[in-house]
């Protein structure tokens, strides 16, 4: 990743490790540090529904993220990002969906105080990308350490994404600068204006990116080195836009 990228820091999922036995944590710690990249984060997926209907349900939902405080705390990660979800399915009609989801976090920080580690919520679908939700749940919870991954790409159909960064970058740890290249494929909305608006909001953090391959449909399929020098390419035309606009490098 350092060789090919020239990135330095790693945000991890926790559907995509191995196993986080002692041993391997161990094992990952030390390669991150031997090679010179940051722990970023961790994204915690599929592990519990923080905005269940059902308080037994939520606060177990608390109760399993707490093995991913700990690892992130080992790895030396700022945070974990979680999700808001659960509750109906038309979540437009969840009038108590922030009042709901503010009890697991409430949990999650106390249980992470004294670690460095913050509980951090990304615009990810549903009810999560609706950006006065989330400035409910922001005020609901009122801790320094709870905040936003705010994602230039999850919005909701008919939010305006330029005034909903704006509206959650006062409680930005991290953005996650999405954007899709490929053969005829371009993103649906201006990366290098969204990230204007975080520049202009006054965020010095972290900037994720996230970005893939992406082929037509039909396609023929590529092989595995046509994969790996497409992703790369992916990966590098978003750098690029971030570069250029956070680092302001021509």
């Amino acid at each position: 990743m350092r060789e090919h990228l020239q990135i330095t820091g790693l945000e991890y999922v926790n559907t995509f490790f191995e196993n986080p036995i002692v041993e391997y944590l161990r094992r990952l710690k030390r390669n991150m540090q031997d090679n010179g990249i940051t722990s970023v984060l961790i994204m915690v997926d599929d592990d519990g529904n923080t905005a269940a209907l059902e308080k037994t349900e939520r606060m177990l939902a608390a109760v399993a993220h707490r093995k991913w405080i700990d690892i992130a705390h080992y790895l030396g990660c700022h945070a974990i990002r979680c999700n808001l979800r659960g509750g109906p399915k038309d979540w437009k009609q969840d009038k108590d969906v922030a009042k709901r989801g503010a009890e697991p976090f409430l949990d999650m920080l106390e249980y992470s105080k004294g670690s460095g580690v913050n509980i951090v919520i990304e615009n990810h679908g549903g009810a999560s990308s609706d950006p006065d939700i989330l400035l409910q749940l922001m005020k609901n919870i009122n801790n320094p350490r709870f905040g936003m991954l705010v994602d230039t790409g999850n919005w909701n159909p008919g939010v305006d994404r330029y005034e909903a960064v704006r509206k959650m970058m006062p409680y930005a740890k991290g953005v996650s600068a999405k954007g899709t290249w490929g053969p005829d494929v371009r993103p649906d909305f201006d990366l290098a204006k969204l990230l204007q608006v975080c520049v202009d909001s006054g965020y010095h953090g972290w900037y994720g990116i996230e970005s893939g391959l992406r082929r037509p449909q039909g396609s023929p399929p590529l092989s595995v080195d046509e994969t790996w020098q497409g992703e790369v390419k992916s990966i590098l035309g978003a750098k690029a836009v971030v570069e250029r606009v956070v680092l302001k490098k021509s």
